[in-house]
C-alpha cells in the first residue's frame, strides 16, 4: 500500500509540475483547440465523412499533450527564463514547443478554408459561425456549419467526338468513377483527367496531359440539385498532343558515364536493341531480357516504369536513366517517331566490409563478434551476386549461478550466389513483369562449441527462388534446403540433461533436415499515407516426406534412414499478421497475432531443436527473458543448464499490442502488452504441462511495459522495460500478478526485465 501512495503522490507531483497555467502571460488566451458541429438532415455518414475532412483543416494544431501532460510547452516555458540553467535550456531545445495563443488563430480565415471545401464537395447551399469558449487562462473554438443536400451528376457527356483521341477516351468511359447520382467533387473530377490521362499514355499519346482537359457543368436544365457534365479539350491544343508515338530505335549503355569516350564503343545488337559498351560490362543477350518494351510498339509509360524497375532490382547499377528523343514528322503508321536510351551506371564491382559486433543476450551471454564480408556484384558479367561472409564470435556467461559459467566459440562460414533471373529448364523470365525473379543457391558451415556441454557442427545448403509480384507481395519458395547437424563431444552433463529427456535427444539425433519451403509477405506500409496498414508473413517448411516415399517405393529396411543419417520428418507453418492504425503521423495503435504449429511425422516426436518455437524475450512477449516460456504449464528451472534447450516447442500462440507516441522528433515512447507461450505437439514426460490442450488461453504468459525507442530514421534503438502479469507455470489461483513492489530489489530482480534492440519489435 505504501508503495502505491508513493506512486500516485510521484504522479500528482509529475502532473502539478508539468503545470503551464502559472507561465502563460496575463494579457493571453492558450489555446486549446476547436471542435466542429454539423448540422444537416442527411445520412450519419455522409455528415461524418464531411466532418472529418473539415476538422483536418482547422488551424493551427494546440500544443501537444502527453498523458494530460503539455510537457513540450512547459519545457519552453522552463527554458525561456532568465538564467534558466542548463537541463531547462537542454529541455528547451530538445522537448521544447512555443505556445499557441488564441490570438495566433484567425477563425474568420478558416469560415473561408472551410467555406471552399464545402462548394469543393458539392454542398453550396450552407450557413457557417463560430464561437470563442474562454475560461481562466485557456480558451477555445466552436464552429458550427448548417447545410443541405449536395448537387448529384445526371449526364456526363465528351464532346467532340470526330477526332480519334476523343474516340480513344469515350473507350474507356466505362472505367469512369463519375456515375449517374455522384456527388459533384473536385477532387474526383482531377481524378478522372488523371485516369483519362493515364490511358491515353498508355496507348502511346506521349505529349498528353491532363491540363488539356476541361469540364463544363450545367444545372439549367433541373429544378432540383443536378448537373450535367461535359469533358472537352481547351482550346489550341498542341497537334503533338494529339496522335501517338511509337518507339523505334532502341540504345543501351551499360557503362555510361558523361566523361565517357564514345568513340571507341563497340555496338552490339541483340534483337532490336543496340547495347554499346567500350568493354563488356554486361552481356548483351542477358540485357535484352530485362528490357519490355521493342521497335515499333506504341509508347507505355507503365511499361518503361516497368524495365527500370526490374533494370534497378539486378543490384548491379547505381541508377537507372530511360529517356526518349522525340521525332518531328510523323511515320507511315500516323504515329509520331520515339527513340529510346538506356542509360546505365554500375556501382563498384566488388566490395569489403568489416564489422564489429558487442552481443549481449538475456540469458546473461556476452561477447565480441567480429564479422567479414566479401561481394562481387558482376561475377560472371550477367549481373550475378556473389557474397562470402565469415562470422568469429565468443560469448560468456556472466550470471551462472552457484555453477560455473558457461563459454560458446563460434565459427561460420557463408557463400552465397544471386543470379538476377530464374534457373529453370524452361524459359519464364517474362511472366514477372513488375521485378525480375532472383535464384539464390548458399552453402555455409557453422562451428559452436558450448564448453561443458557440447560441441556443434552444421552445414546448410538451399537453392531457390525469390521475387516481388507487385509493390505489396513478395514470395519466396525454396525447393531444396538441406541441414545437417553433427553434435560431436558432449560432456556428461549435457549426457545427464538428454537422458533425463528423450524428446530432446531426438531432436538432436535428427541429423539431417531435408525438405522444402515457402514464404509469402504481403506488406501495405509502402503506402506511408495510409490510416490503416497491415504486413502478413506466412511460411510452409516441409521435411523428410520425400525420403519416406523413396524408402517406400525402393522397399528400405530401415525406412527412418537415408545415405546412413536419421532424418527428420515434418509439417511446420505459421502467420504472422500485423495491424497498423494511426491516429496520427506520429501516434498509432500496433496489434499483432502469430500463430506456429509443427507436426512431427513419421519417425519424429518432436521438431528438430532448430526448427522450434520458442518465446520470450525482445521481440516476443517482453516481460519473460528469451527462451523462458513454456512450454505450456512447465516448471522452469531458473538455473540448470537443461531450462536453455527445454523451454521451446512445436506450437506458439501470440498477441501483441502497443500504442506508439512521440516525444520530440528523434525519441519515441510506447506503452504494450503482450501474451502468449508455447506448447508441444505430443507428451513429453520429462516437461509435464507441455502439451497443447483445450485449456492454452488459461496456459497464455501476459505481460506490460513501457519503452523508449531513439528513431533516428537508419535504425531504431529499442529499450522496453517490462513486468510479468501472469506467470502460467504458478496454481491457477497464483499466476495473475497481484503486487507491485517497485521499491523491493528482490521484487524488481525478479519481475522487472529490460530489452535492449535493434528496431520495433514488429
Amino acid at each position: 500500500m505504501s508503495n502505491r501512495i508513493c506512486i500516485a503522490l510521484f504522479l500528482i507531483f509529475l502532473l502539478g509540475s508539468c503545470g503551464v497555467k502559472k507561465f502563460i502571460p496575463e494579457d493571453r488566451k492558450l489555446y486549446t483547440g476547436a471542435e466542429m458541429e454539423l448540422n444537416a438532415e442527411l445520412p450519419k455518414r455522409e455528415v461524418g465523412q464531411l466532418q472529418d475532412e473539415l476538422e483536418g483543416l482547422l488551424r493551427p494544431q494546440p500544443n501537444s499533450k502527453v498523458l494530460g501532460v503539455r510537457f513540450g510547452l512547459w519545457a519552453h516555458y522552463k527554458g525561456s527564463k532568465e538564467n534558466p540553467g542548463f537541463i531547462n535550456r537542454f529541455l528547451k531545445n530538445r522537448f521544447g514547443e512555443s505556445p499557441v495563443y488564441l490570438s495566433d488563430v484567425q477563425p474568420d480565415r478558416t469560415l473561408d478554408i472551410l467555406g471552399n471545401r464545402m462548394e469543393n464537395k458539392g454542398y453550396f447551399f450552407y450557413e457557417m459561425d463560430y464561437e470563442v469558449k474562454e475560461k481562466d487562462k485557456f480558451a477555445s473554438i466552436k464552429y458550427g456549419v448548417e447545410f443541405t443536400e449536395a448537387y448529384k451528376l445526371e449526364k456526363y457527356n465528351v464532346l467532340g467526338d470526330s477526332l480519334d483521341i476523343i474516340q480513344e477516351i469515350i473507350k474507356d468511359l466505362d472505367e469512369t468513377e463519375l456515375k449517374e447520382g455522384t456527388r459533384f467533387d473536385l477532387e474526383k473530377l482531377k481524378s478522372e483527367r488523371e485516369r483519362i490521362d493515364k490511358a491515353l499514355k498508355a496507348k502511346g499519346y506521349y505529349n498528353f496531359n491532363s491540363d488539356l482537359l476541361i469540364f463544363e457543368s450545367d444545372t439549367n436544365q433541373y429544378d432540383s440539385r443536378k448537373y450535367d457534365l461535359y469533358l472537352r479539350l481547351k482550346n489550341e491544343v498542341p497537334e503533338k498532343s494529339l496522335h501517338p508515338y511509337s518507339i523505334q530505335q532502341i540504345r543501351v549503355y551499360p557503362n555510361y558515364s558523361v566523361t565517357a569516350d564514345r568513340d571507341n564503343q563497340d555496338t552490339v545488337r541483340v534483337g532490336g536493341i543496340k547495347v554499346i559498351q567500350e568493354e563488356i560490362i554486361f552481356r548483351p543477350d542477358l540485357l535484352e531480357n530485362y528490357i519490355l518494351f521493342e521497335p515499333n510498339q506504341k509508347f507505355n509509360p507503365q511499361t518503361s516504369r516497368l524495365t527500370s524497375n526490374r533494370l534497378s532490382s539486378i543490384g548491379n547499377f547505381r541508377y537507372v536513366n530511360i529517356s526518349y528523343e522525340e521525332g518531328e514528322e510523323r511515320i507511315a503508321d500516323g504515329t509520331y517517331p520515339l527513340d529510346a536510351r538506356i542509360l546505365l551506371s554500375p556501382l563498384d564491382k566488388r566490395g569489403l566490409r568489416a564489422e564489429i559486433q558487442g552481443v549481449t543476450k538475456s540469458n546473461s551471454f556476452v561477447g565480441p563478434a567480429l564479422i567479414l564480408n566479401y561481394q562481387n556484384r558482376n561475377l560472371f558479367l550477367g549481373g550475378e551476386t556473389f557474397n562470402l561472409t565469415g562470422k568469429i564470435g565468443y560469448e560468456q556467461q556472466i550470471a551462472s549461478g552457484s555453477r560455473e559459467a558457461l563459454r560458446s566459440i563460434e565459427l561460420g562460414l557463408t557463400g552465397s550466389l544471386i543470379f538476377p533471373r530464374v534457373l529453370f529448364p524452361v524459359p519464364i523470365m517474362n511472366r514477372f513483369n513488375f521485378s525480375i525473379p532472383k535464384t539464390k543457391i548458399s552453402l555455409g558451415y557453422e562451428y559452436q562449441n558450448r564448453t561443458d556441454l557440447y560441441q556443434l557442427n552444421s552445414y546448410k545448403a538451399t537453392f531457390g527462388y525469390l521475387w516481388n509480384v507487385n509493390r505489396y507481395q513478395y514470395h519466396e519458395f525454396n525447393p531444396i534446403s538441406l541441414s545437417i547437424v553433427d553434435l560431436a563431444n558432449t560432456t556428461p552433463a549435457f549426457e545427464e540433461i538428454l537422458n533425463s529427456n528423450p524428446f530432446l535427444r531426438r531432436s538432436f539425433e535428427q541429423q539431417f533436415i531435408s525438405g522444402m519451403n515457402y514464404t509469402w509477405n504481403y506488406n501495405q506500409l509502402v503506402d506511408v499515407e495510409r490510416k490503416n496498414a497491415i504486413v502478413v508473413t506466412s511460411t510452409i517448411d516441409l521435411a523428410g516426406n520425400l525420403f519416406k516415399g523413396l524408402n517406400r517405393m525402393v522397399g528400405s529396411e530401415n525406412p527412418d534412414f537415408i545415405f546412413g543419417l536419421d532424418y527428420a520428418q515434418f509439417i511446420k507453418g505459421e502467420v504472422d499478421l500485423v495491424f497498423y492504425h494511426k491516429f496520427t503521423k506520429e501516434h498509432q495503435l500496433v496489434s499483432r497475432i502469430f500463430g506456429g504449429m509443427g507436426v512431427p511425422l513419421g519417425n519424429s516426436s518432436s521438431l528438430p531443436f532448430v526448427k522450434q518455437f520458442f518465446a520470450g524475450g525482445p521481440r516476443s512477449v517482453r516481460a519473460f527473458r528469451i527462451r523462458a516460456l513454456g512450454p505450456g504449464t512447465f516448471v522452469p528451472q531458473s538455473i540448470g543448464a537443461g531450462g536453455f534447450f527445454d523451454q521451446a516447442g512445436d506450437i506458439r500462440l501470440e498477441g501483441n499490442l502497443e500504442y506508439r507516441f512521440p516525444f520530440n522528433r528523434y525519441l519515441k515512447g510506447a506503452f504494450f502488452v503482450d501474451a502468449g507461450n508455447v506448447w508441444l505437439y505430443n507428451e513429453n514426460e520429462a516437461l509435464p504441462g507441455g502439451r497443447f490442450t483445450s485449456q492454452w488461453m488459461e496456459e497464455l504468459a501476459v505481460g506490460a511495459g513501457f519503452g523508449l525507442r531513439i528513431d533516428i530514421q537508419l535504425f531504431v534503438l529499442r529499450f522496453d522495460l517490462a513486468v510479468p502479469v501472469r506467470k502460467p507455470w504458478l496454481e491457477p489461483e497464483n499466476r495473475w500478478q497481484d503486487r507491485l513492489e517497485f521499491g523491493s530489489g528482490d521484487w524488481r530482480r525478479e519481475n522487472m526485465v529490460l530489452n535492449f534492440a535493434i528496431g520495433y519489435p514488429f
